[in-house]
């Protein structure tokens, strides 16, 4: 049986494909010194639907994935493969057995296969049969399932599919799995791959998207007065998370620590945020950590440039951190890369860690005039020196009213 004392869990790999980069230090400079993405999604057929931009991630897994194999895979799943081999290798690791049977994987992702979703329906309403395939081509798990047959990984297989906190929350449950002594090591992230026609016209029709105006790489304006909505962008994130037994026993070199995980519902509203889940979120986290409010030197707000999401969460950090907010710099990423849905909060928590590890505070991209509704002290439009911050938070809130919280520190 695996000893249940607590142990402390450290980040040793991170794997990243995003709309900025696919290789996680390169990644964070080009979101420090304003590189931005966008474009706009092309129409299809004859539809007289309206312009979209979207923040699409350029990646190549053939070096990873068998072209044949490849094929029995949604986007989202090539994406975590990719990204999951890429933290094995940064953390310097190759499994092996009995290793295998003590690594779990543990990934969020909302919608799954969102392209064969849309291409085999889309096919049986006009008349196509569907092929044997379309039921593990769709579902949600399938990019988990992928990636534990990838990597020979046997410990538990878990999927998590809770909107915009997906991915934040396979995190902190990994977190706990390895800290209480259930398992020794866990991939942990998320993936998504939105970007297909049927899926954005969707997220249109809920008015949460910027309009296509303008500039496609600017569209996305976090905590900007001249905000019009979210960019939805895709990519993935994984994480190699071990115990500090484990990284000793290996000789590992950690690149953070995980010391705290907070989760809450607002119980409100299925699109509608509310500060009050947000609040007890945050205060959760960091009781977990042990840790003041003060004791925090960057804030990672999940800020979507949504007008109503903006306000509430501002409203929320004011009210955790109070006197702090005078030294507390905070920033969104999702002005330069749109917003990854299911996996955002692990790519944010790349970012995170990577402002620790660089002692790089990242700037807003986009943020020209602040809506003073989110007038905080410190919102960064220029990378700044983190002055020897220690300890990090990242948010992450989700439709459904799900919010998650973590919290990391400096090594």
């Amino acid at each position: 049986m695996p000893d249940r004392a607590r142990q402390r869990v450290y980040v040793t790999g991170i794997g990243v494909v995003s709309p900025i980069g696919n290789e996680v230090e390169t990644a964070f400079d080009a979101l420090c010194t304003g590189r931005t993405a966008g474009s706009i999604l092309p129409r299809e057929g004859e539809r007289p639907e309206e312009d979209a931009i979207v923040a699409p991630a350029e990646f190549d897994p053939s070096p990873v994935i068998p072209r044949m194999r490849a094929r029995l895979m949604p986007r989202a799943g090539r994406m975590a493969v990719v990204a999951g081999v890429d933290a094995l290798q940064h953390a310097g690791w190759q499994p092996e057995e009995p290793e295998l049977e003590r690594l779990g994987v543990y990934l969020g992702s909302a919608l799954g296969g969102a392209e064969y979703l849309q291409s085999e329906y889309g096919g049986w309403r006009a008349g196509s049969r569907l092929r044997p395939a379309a039921v593990p081509l769709i579902m949600s798990n399938a990019a988990s399932a992928h990636l534990s047959m990838h990597t020979g990984a046997k410990g538990p297989v878990q999927s998590w599919a809770v909107a915009c906190v997906s991915s934040a929350m396979a995190l902190g449950e990994s977190f706990r799995a390895v800290r209480d002594g259930y398992l020794e090591r866990v991939l942990a992230g998320g993936t998504e791959a939105q970007l297909t026609r049927a899926t954005v016209t969707a997220w249109q029709q809920l008015g949460a998207l910027a309009n296509a105006e303008g500039e496609p790489d600017r569209a996305s304006r976090p905590f900007d007065s001249g905000r019009t909505g979210l960019v939805m962008g895709e990519g993935a994130a994984v994480f190699l998370l071990e115990s500090e037994a484990a990284v000793e026993a290996r000789g590992g070199r950690p690149l953070a620590e995980i010391v705290g995980y907070g989760a809450a519902s607002d119980a409100h509203d299925l699109t509608a945020p509310l500060a009050d889940g947000q609040i007890r979120t945050m205060r959760v986290a960091l009781e977990d950590a042990g840790l003041p409010p003060d004791a925090i030197a960057y804030l990672n707000a999940h800020a979507t440039a949504t007008i109503q999401g903006d306000v509430v969460e501002c409203e929320a950090i004011r009210e955790v951190f109070g006197d702090h907010l005078g030294s507390l710099p905070v920033s969104s990423s999702k002005g330069a890369h749109g917003h990854l849905v299911g996996a955002a909060g692990a790519i944010e928590a790349a970012w995170t860690i990577e402002a620790l590890r660089q002692q790089r505070i990242p700037p807003t991209a986009n943020l020209e005039s602040v809506d003073p509704d989110c007038a905080l002290p410190l919102l960064p439009v220029e990378e700044m020196p983190a002055h020897g911050a220690e300890y990090a938070l990242s948010n992450s809130f989700a439709f459904g009213g799900s919010n998650a919280a973590l919290v990391f520190r400096r090594v």
